[in-house]
Parts: structure tokens; C-alpha cells; sequence
């Protein structure tokens, strides 16, 4: 998405005035140094950014043309009330935790309105840049929208201190930004994890403006049935092989037990170097073929 889209749609209140905009937009098109100066990417969104700050000074997000916007997304939106208009169910299931080695994050690809499923090809998985990644639960649009926008703000922060952003620092900034719309509708419950200075790190952020630091998180209809697997398995000192087996079986109990969850299993491995896509896993083939099944299990020990 261009930055003007992105200037026009995402802010509730004005970004800044036009004068502080405009600063950062000489210090990327004079350029102090080389790789700025060179950098195409920076060198468009500064291009658009200008464009827009001309003929927009006061971007703002599009709000229902009513005279409480808040009330009025509340009352069709709000799950907990009676006289909702549009009661939407959310079934999913995605799990992060640290271990000495990085992190695991495991996801299914299920998506449900209500008990019909939508699809089941998802990728819950938001690859924000090499060394960070966002998982989806909650509203797929919510999700996509604001974590494809933090992975805008941490490269012009990699642009404008010559350094990547922290594991801290991007998922405050999530959390100061859903913060803003609270009580609008917005539906996300995201773990966004990734390595920095300190190591590993794993934040939960969800549209509340809730920021929690942990080792080990499960969201979704889901996650029940995956902490069980999880909590009994869990320990820092893990080996790379088990910590992905432990991630499996957890997606694995959860979409065997619970109907919104399922489908397939994406499994990524964040490390110092940055994170590594494992691979994608049918839970038919874990259930019968890699004998994740109590069936299965059942029967091979009698084999054996």
C-alpha cells in the first residue's frame, strides 16, 4: 500500500504538523549518507508522503458519517451486547514461546464466520521484516492492515537511525496505535515476535491496547486445548528438533478438538539470524501418517 493510502486512512488525528513532516522528508531526499540517498524504497515514500501533505495536511481515518462514530460501531459490532447488529465469532489458534534457541511460532489456517468455514488456506503468519514476525487472531483484516502498517514504520525507523528496531519498541508501537480506536470495532490479538540485542523476545498486543511480555502465549478459540499440550511440554532449555515437535503438538490438539481451528499448520523458527519457515503441515497427514492420532499412537505401541 502507497503512503499516501496509508496517510490518508490509517490516523484518527492529524500525523504531525506540516513543518516536522516535511523536515523528515529533506533528510531522506538530500541524504546524508549513500544508503539513503540510493535507497529507492525510502526515496518513494518520501515522494508520496510529500504529494499527500500537499494536497491533504490533515489525513484522517474513515469514520461512519454519523455524529458518534464510537456509539454507533459499538452498538453493530459489540459481541457482548444483546442488541448487537452483526455478532461476529472468531475460531483460530496460534501459539509463540521463547526458548534458549529462539522462538516458535505455530499457527493453523482455518478461517470461520460463524460455523461456516471460509477458508482454509490463511496464512496467519504476518512476516513483518527478516528478523520479525506478527501472528493473526481476531478479525483478518484488522490484523493484516495493522501489522502490514508496522512493518512500514519499523523500515523508516531502520532509515532514520541506521538501526533495526527493537523487539520493545515495535510492539509498543502496535499497542500505542490500536490504543487510539479502542471501542471502534477493531477485533486482533497478535504476538509479535522477533530477536534484538537483548535475544529473543515475544510481546502479546491486542486491539485493547493490552501489551504483555512473556515465554509463552496461545491465542484463540483453540488455545485451551493447545496450553494443555503446551504447559506440560514447555521448558527454556529445549532442543531446536523438540521445541518444533512441542509447537506441532500443540497446533495439533488444538485443531483436532476444536472445530475453528484446523485445516493446516504453518511452523516458523525465529532465530538470531532472523526467522526460518519450516514448513507447512496437513493435519490429516499428523493425525494418520505421522501418527499424532490417540488412534495411532494406540496402535503402534501394540506393533511395537
Amino acid at each position: 500500500m502507497s503512503m499516501n493510502n496509508i496517510l490518508r486512512e490509517v490516523s484518527g488525528r492529524p500525523v504531525g504538523n506540516n513543518r516536522m513532516m516535511m523536515t523528515q522528508l529533506e533528510e531522506y531526499e538530500v541524504g546524508s549518507n549513500n544508503d539513503v540517498k540510493n535507497d529507492g524504497y525510502a526515496l518513494e515514500l518520501c515522494n508520496d508522503a510529500q504529494t499527500e501533505l500537499e494536497r491533504n495536511p490533515t489525513p484522517r481515518f474513515n469514520l461512519p458519517n454519523v455524529s458518534d462514530p464510537v456509539a454507533f460501531l459499538r452498538m453493530h459490532t459489540d459481541d457482548l451486547s444483546k442488541d448487537a447488529r452483526i455478532k461476529i465469532r472468531h475460531g483460530t489458534t496460534t501459539l509463540a514461546f521463547r526458548f534458549k534457541h529462539g522462538i516458535v511460532v505455530a499457527v493453523d489456517s482455518r478461517a470461520t464466520a460463524g460455523s461456516y468455514i471460509a477458508s482454509g488456506t490463511v496464512k496467519k503468519v504476518i512476516e513483518i521484516n527478516p528478523f520479525l514476525l506478527g501472528t493473526m487472531a481476531g478479525g483478518a483484516a484488522d490484523c493484516q492492515y495493522w501489522e502490514t502498517y508496522l512493518g512500514i514504520q519499523c523500515r523508516l525507523h531502520e532509515l532514520r537511525n541506521k538501526s533495526r528496531i527493537s523487539v520493545a519498541a515495535a510492539s509498543k508501537y502496535l499497542a500505542n496505535l490500536v490504543y487510539g480506536y479502542k471501542g471502534m470495532g477493531l477485533s486482533m490479538g497478535t504476538m509479535i515476535c522477533g530477536w534484538d540485542k537483548s535475544g529473543p523476545a515475544l510481546y502479546y498486543v491486542d486491539s485493547d491496547g493490552t501489551r504483555l511480555k512473556g515465554d509463552c502465549f496461545s491465542v484463540g478459540s483453540g488455545s485451551t486445548f493447545a496450553y494443555g499440550v503446551l504447559d506440560q511440554g514447555y521448558s527454556w532449555d529445549l532442543e531446536v528438533e523438540d521445541a518444533l515437535e512441542l509447537g506441532r503438538r500443540s497446533i495439533y490438539a488444538a485443531g483436532h478438538r476444536d472445530a475453528f481451528s484446523g485445516n493446516t499448520l504453518n511452523l516458523y523458527h525465529v532465530k538470531e539470524d532472523g526467522w526460518q519457515f519450516i514448513a507447512n503441515y496437513d493435519f490429516n497427514k499428523l493425525h494418520y501418517d505421522m501418527s499424532y492420532g490417540y488412534e495411532q499412537r494406540v496402535g503402534k505401541q501394540a506393533e511395537l
